[in-house]
């Protein structure tokens, strides 16, 4: 089952993407704002909610610097994990990240019919990584700061890129998830009051903070001529734990795919 949700998250990502052009302007890191940009879009399928069995297509645009990879101070890593690379020496790199968290609808599914909404909401934080060669270990944390208190994720793993063709290359990341209690029981918990009201007659459930998820992600940007470029992503997670074990979940097994298109131009 498929259906159509828009989203308002152009001025989140126009935002962030903002940040270089205003940090050089500031005299910390050379003229970005002169440098290649890139506009463009993507569009997801993903499940309706965390753990639903059904799924749907979500759109997002987005203006960076060009790149949006290794190569770029602004690197793109999920709706909700939008990074800006502040501080590079060695091989040690870190910086803030933002975003976008989607939110959860009663009607979303049958089970979650009386539950009620949670609220999506903008998303931010910060990683951190380490370039090993090969191998880039990383860890990075996202807390939703506006709609509903979700909590806060700490994702951590590792990265790899993998060359295809000539200008052509896969990056690999395999991690984990970690969940504090509130991102656990706006998600996965059923609440006394909850129980009560649901039409699915789902009993009391207390997801307690712990590894939610395991995951195994791929992306590649394809130049299509000098100035366009196609972007491939997909992953798949497998929840795990009090998360695996909520009534709230329809499915433990979680595929998420991207397609996106970008135009690279000069600003002067």
């Amino acid at each position: 089952m498929l259906s159509v949700r828009s989203k308002a998250v152009a001025s989140v990502l126009a935002a962030i993407a903002a940040a270089p052009a205003t940090v050089a302007n500031a005299g910390g890191f050379g003229d970005l704002a002169s440098t290649d940009w890139q506009v463009g879009g993507f569009v997801f399928v993903a499940p309706k909610y965390e753990g639903s069995k059904d799924y749907e297509v979500r759109g997002a645009p987005f203006i960076a610097p060009a790149g949006l990879g290794d190569t770029s101070r602004v690197q793109f890593r999920g709706p909700d994990d939008l990074r800006f690379r502040l501080i590079e020496f060695g091989g040690f790199e870190a910086g803030p990240l933002a975003g976008w968290r989607f939110d959860r609808d009663d009607n979303d599914a049958a089970r979650l019919r009386g539950l009620g909404d949670v609220d999506g909401g903008f998303v931010a934080g910060g990683y951190a990584a380490y370039n090993l060669g090969p191998l880039k270990p990383f860890v990075s944390y996202h807390h939703q700061l506006s709609g509903d208190d979700t909590g806060a994720l700490i994702r951590f793993g590792a990265e790899t890129r993998v060359p295809l063709t000539s200008g052509i290359s896969v990056q690999a990341t395999a991690g984990a998830s970690y969940a504090d209690d509130d991102y656990m029981d706006a998600y996965f918990s059923v609440t006394p009051g909850q129980s009560a009201t649901s039409v699915a007659g789902l009993g009391v459930y207390d997801a307690s903070a712990g590894i939610k998820d395991v995951y195994l992600g791929l992306t590649s940007d394809v130049p299509l001529s000098d100035v366009w470029t196609l972007k491939l992503s997909g992953r798949y997670s497998r929840l795990v734990g009090d998360a695996a074990d909520s009534p709230i979940v329809e499915d433990e097994n979680q595929f998420f795919g991207g397609l996106g298109f970008s135009y690279r131009f000069k600003v002067d």
